[in-house]
């Protein structure tokens, strides 16, 4: 099991939209969450900050199967009135996060 973190901005004034869009998030884009294997997804917030942590199963076939997901497509231009959406092309995802310090 890998853990992943990411940090985005929100776009000034967007937080309670942002907030709104994953209330309502739609339910094919938690099939491909579960497709890829991605369990215990939270989001923070801190003024324009986010912060996403994941667990997933295998952090190649996540990867994959968000890059290769037309929903995820969507989802990505969906929000990007909202949020500075940023994609790794090496990966197809948002950039993670490197791991300093873990306390188990």
């Amino acid at each position: 099991m890998d853990r992943i973190a990411w940090n985005m901005r929100l776009k000034p004034g967007m937080k309670g939209e942002y907030k709104k869009r994953h209330d309502e998030i739609w339910p094919e884009m938690t099939a491909v969450l579960d497709a890829a294997g991605i369990h215990n997804y939270t989001i923070w917030n801190v003024g324009e900050e986010l912060f996403g942590y994941y667990e997933v199963e295998d952090r190649e076939t996540g990867n994959r199967v968000q890059r290769e997901s037309p929903v995820v497509d969507r989802w990505n231009t969906y929000m990007q009135d909202v949020i500075e959406v940023k994609i790794d092309p090496g990966t197809g995802t948002i950039p993670m996060l490197e791991l300093m310090f873990f306390h188990k």
